[in-house]
């Protein structure tokens, strides 16, 4: 009910919320050391990748943005198998900033790149117990990064043979400009 109330809200809130420099590599940080310091046994490990000396900036709404990353983490942990491996990896490009999130799981299914976006739409771990999401995260992570003038995609991952390795998750945003 909460993430349908959000979903709700959050045009109208970003539209009417103040941007301030976000430091994506230090939100990052925080996540990954938050998932290594509370992880179970056999979940899966975050390796995180982030430039030197680069704090990532960009103008946007820092709780919002860390909306995002924390469900696409959530969801590359939930599609993820015992001990696997997730990588996030974060770079500048041009004006741009970069991030993507790999997991080893299952992939999206053939044809289902753009639906999974889809408020309610769900195609969810086998075993998983019903009622655990509300299949809107990824339908609001899209609504916020579009707010803040990026690109969220997803595609599966591939070796030479042609077998999924896993699902990878890219943002694209604005940096921030000195």
């Amino acid at each position: 009910i909460s993430d349908i109330s959000d979903a709700s809200r959050l045009d109208a809130e970003l539209s009417r919320a103040e941007t301030r420099p976000v430091p994506l590599a230090q939100l990052l940080q925080t996540l990954a050391d938050i998932h290594t310091a509370t992880m179970k046994t056999l979940a899966p490990h975050i390796a995180l990748e982030l430039p030197d000396g680069d704090d990532l900036t960009v103008p946007g709404i820092e709780s919002r943005l860390a909306q995002v990353m924390r469900n696409l983490i959530a969801n590359a942990i939930s599609f993820s198998p015992p001990n696997g491996a997730i990588t996030i990896q974060a770079r500048r490009d041009a004006q741009a900033i970069r991030l993507s999130i790999d997991d080893e799981g299952p992939g999206i299914p053939e044809g289902k790149t753009e639906a999974i976006f889809d408020r309610f739409y769900s195609e969810r771990p086998r075993g998983e117990k019903f009622g655990t999401h509300s299949c809107l995260g990824l339908a609001i992570s899209r609504q916020i990064v579009t707010a803040h003038q990026g690109h969220i995609r997803a595609i599966n991952r591939i070796d030479s043979q042609g077998r999924v390795l896993g699902a990878r998750f890219e943002v694209e945003l604005p940096a921030q400009e000195d």
